[in-house]
């Protein structure tokens, strides 16, 4: 399996050079039996490389668990990993199995590691040394085959000379370590990844699809995002559900940004003569979010024409049944069966409004509708003295659309 298959199937998406780097060390290291020990900021996606580790290895077909470990209180924490005796203390009314127990034969992931007491360090140490654990409350040793990986956003040599963080411990966990990069370094693979959450969400909720200006996309560039990709994805959502209109400027995006945490650091841009590092898959999702924002704006070009016919038409009120039932469902499947029948679906709606308007229409008059389009622009734009996003709105359309116009009949404002 290469680099892109991985990321396919793990919904990874970006192609930073950091990124790339660490990807193929979890797939390198996958295969063996080391421990790794995954390095990353909060929200920086380091529970995926554990996923990726598991499902690449031989254990994939046994179990993997992953424990935040400073979600654990840690009254109970050691119950918890290791399990317990029926009566080891108050209401420990039963015999019960600990994580480790549980994943033998498989993975367990230790996530936030630096946050375990000392305590319990000990008794990881003995697992990762000879696999070896005792239950709270017994004095019989158990065996267990788990393979371990630990992630940490602490420094934990810093942890080690604070006397928080056993040393020996930190050599043991560290045999492999995996750097994940933080989202600020990773300026190429910011607004991508906005796009697709925003598009994922707008799907959702159905809301109108975004699209994201230049200078939206430098402000996102620009910003530090010390929750990484967890922010940006809270962001993204927000703007999709609560913004109205689907043009997303600076002005829009920054409403959302906390402004303390705001880097003024220019945005990194490629040179033009250098060659594009974007990958087949990222291009394909920049292409669906156009597809998708098409595909919307012909929906309201085509419920408007069919609003104007005469609703007492027999042979209009089918075909209005019909293209309802194939716009009203918003998957691709639709938007392909659309397609495909869409020259029909014209062809009847031209037929319906030919019969009801013969009677007014003269024999040298103009009957073309991009003649009758271009008319229509060309009035929208001489009573809105120009100004194009006034014009899109009484016109209907979105003023990407509008701008394409102008450029096909070569409209002068």
């Amino acid at each position: 399996m290469d680099l892109q298959q991985v990321k396919q199937r793990f919904g990874i998406i970006g192609n930073s050079t950091k990124l790339n780097y660490a990807l193929q060390t979890a797939m390198r290291v996958a295969p063996t039996e080391l421990t790794v020990y995954i390095q990353g900021e909060s929200g920086s996606g380091k529970e995926s490389f554990s996923k990726i580790i598991h499902q690449l290895s031989p254990r994939k077909h046994g179990p993997f668990i992953a424990i935040n470990c400073g979600a654990l209180p840690e009254g109970t924490i050691n119950s918890e990993l290791f399990g317990h005796d029926k009566g080891a203390f108050t209401g420990a009314v039963d015999n019960r199995k600990g994580y480790f127990e549980a994943a033998n034969g498989g993975t367990i992931f230790l996530d936030e590691i630096g946050e375990l007491p000392l305590e319990t360090q000990s008794r990881l140490l003995r697992v990762l040394e000879n696999g070896e654990f005792i239950r709270v409350g017994s004095s019989k040793v158990q065996k267990t085959d788990v393979r371990i990986i630990t992630a940490t956003n602490r420094d934990l040599i810093t942890e080690v000379e604070r006397n928080k963080f056993r040393e020996d411990l930190y050599y043991r966990l560290s045999t492999l370590p995996i750097a994940v990069p933080p989202l600020r370094e990773r300026p190429g693979d910011v607004v991508l990844l906005f796009q697709k959450f925003a598009f994922d969400a707008s799907e959702k909720y159905r809301q109108e699809p975004l699209d994201l200006t230049i200078d939206g996309e430098q402000i996102l560039q620009n910003f530090r995002w010390p929750g990484n990709i967890r922010q940006l994805k809270n962001i993204a959502e927000q703007v999709a559900v609560l913004e109205q209109g689907s043009r997303i400027d600076a002005d829009i995006i920054r409403k959302y940004l906390p402004a303390r945490a705001e880097n003024n650091l220019p945005a990194v841009f490629k040179e033009a003569s250098k060659e594009s590092d974007v990958s087949e898959r990222d291009i394909f999702y920049k292409v669906l979010i156009d597809l998708k924002k098409d595909v919307s704006e012909l929906r309201k070009v085509v419920f408007g024409m069919l609003d104007s016919t005469d609703d007492s038409d027999d042979y209009s009120e089918r075909t209005r049944t019909n293209i309802t039932r194939i716009l009203s469902k918003d998957t691709p499947a639709a938007d392909t069966a659309y397609a495909q029948t869409q020259p029909q679906v014209e062809e009847n709606i031209y037929h319906h409004i030919e019969i009801e308007d013969k009677d007014a229409v003269g024999d040298n008059e103009i009957l073309s509708l991009e003649a009758k389009e271009e008319e229509l622009i060309r009035k929208a734009l001489l009573k809105n003295n120009g100004r194009r996003k006034r014009a899109a709105q009484e016109l209907g359309i979105s003023e990407r659309t509008l701008y394409r116009k102008i450029k096909q009949y070569d409209i002068e404002n």
